[in-house]
């Protein structure tokens, strides 16, 4: 796609048209406003900086989902990154998770500043560098991430296997974003009236770049939910609730691909044949905020098990302990708003975060807190 036509997804005159034509469809509903939970964070941080929760103020609510690896991962996986980084390896990882706290309020970059060996990559295949360059020491990888950056993970432990490089080993943090949407859909709060309500889902752009659209079919036949496909521009975000809002007024509820021009229905199958090579579903996983969750992570095969770091070191564990005025379970279950909670913008920053959400660049603390700080300053 040109540079062209790409700036068109961010134009004011197709936004004023995709409004125009939101506001004639909403007449037509009995019912407003609809909520609508975006999955991802990136599409958070869109709504948040174009405007476009105050844009379709009465028509639509966001409710905020998962929003990233970062924001989801649990406090027992941190510890583990902490304790593993303690024990004298190299411990790598990529930017955000080395600031989340672990149990005793201590993040990774905090273990560094004490002489522990942590290090950045960009790349997890920057990993296999720094174990050549570092024959005497065990190498770490914590690899984190949704469907979007599991591919690269299975390339390196095959390239590891490949080269023959036996001072690097993987913790996989994979998790699966279908089996948390339906968790969702299926939980408690969901049940619940008068608690939360969600009518359609913004579903993941990256995502479903490689894992594509079917998916999802699941839950819009079976729980009558429609969910869209959507870019992360302004004019992407809005088409999408076009598109959601025109299902709910002609009684459907289906897949749709607002992204088609990085989505397809049936995915990358170069990228899921390298998953499937290297990677089988975990029977359940712990999700920050959702709690176990059947299926929704994935682990390394038997096949690649020698540079699985899980099998090769044998960690002691600290009881898992959450800050006890941190919600950001409650925010990414979608039952919380950032400013509900009583730390947010005052002890809890994103200089000084206390929860993954103020952490992560896609949490939705995050994105309060960039965006919205002077609408919500006399909240605080």
């Amino acid at each position: 796609m040109s540079i062209h036509k790409l700036k068109l997804f961010k134009d004011p005159r197709e936004v004023s048209k995709v409004l125009k034509l939101i506001d004639n469809l909403a007449k037509k509903m009995p019912n407003l406003p609809i909520n609508i939970m975006e999955f991802c964070g990136g599409h958070t941080h869109s709504i948040m900086k174009y405007g476009i929760d105050q844009l379709l103020e009465g028509i639509v609510n966001f409710i905020h989902g998962p929003g990233c690896p970062v924001c989801v991962m649990p406090m027992s996986r941190v510890d583990l990154a902490i304790e593993l980084a303690k024990q004298g390896v190299i411990l790598c990882s990529y930017g955000d998770l080395l600031r989340v706290p672990g149990s005793r309020r201590k993040s990774l970059l905090d273990i560094r500043a004490e002489g522990a060996d942590v290090r950045m990559v960009y790349s997890c295949l920057d990993t296999i560098e720094i174990a050549k360059n570092n024959p005497g020491r065990q190498v770490v990888f914590f690899a984190i991430g949704f469907e979007t950056t599991t591919p690269q993970t299975a390339v390196l432990i095959k390239r590891a296997r490949e080269l023959g490089i036996n001072n690097l080993s993987v913790v996989c943090n994979h998790v699966i974003t279908p089996a948390a949407i339906q968790h969702i859909l299926n939980a408690p709060e969901m049940r619940d009236i008068g608690k939360v309500s969600i009518d359609a889902f913004i579903g993941p752009g990256h995502v479903s770049a490689i894992i594509g659209t079917r998916p999802y079919e699941y839950f819009a036949e079976e729980f009558l939910k429609p969910v869209v496909i959507s870019g992360f521009e302004p004019v992407d975000v809005l088409q999408a609730v076009y598109m959601i809002i025109k299902q709910i007024v002609n009684g459907v509820a289906k897949v749709e691909n607002q992204y088609s021009r990085f989505v397809t229905r049936e995915g990358n199958k170069k990228a899921q044949k390298f998953v499937a090579d290297v990677f089988e579903l975990r029977k359940g996983f712990e999700w920050r905020g959702l709690g176990w969750v059947p299926y929704s992570a994935l682990k390394i095969k038997k096949e690649y098990q020698y540079w699985d770091a899980e099998k090769r070191f044998v960690v002691a564990l600290p009881e898992p302990r959450e800050h006890p005025a941190c919600i950001c379970g409650k925010v990414i279950r979608g039952v919380a708003l950032p400013t509900d909670c009583k730390l947010f913008g005052t002890v809890c920053t994103p200089s000084n975060p206390l929860g993954s959400c103020m952490v992560s660049s896609e949490g939705a603390c995050a994105a309060y807190f960039k965006y919205k700080k002077d609408l919500i300053a006399t909240k605080l």
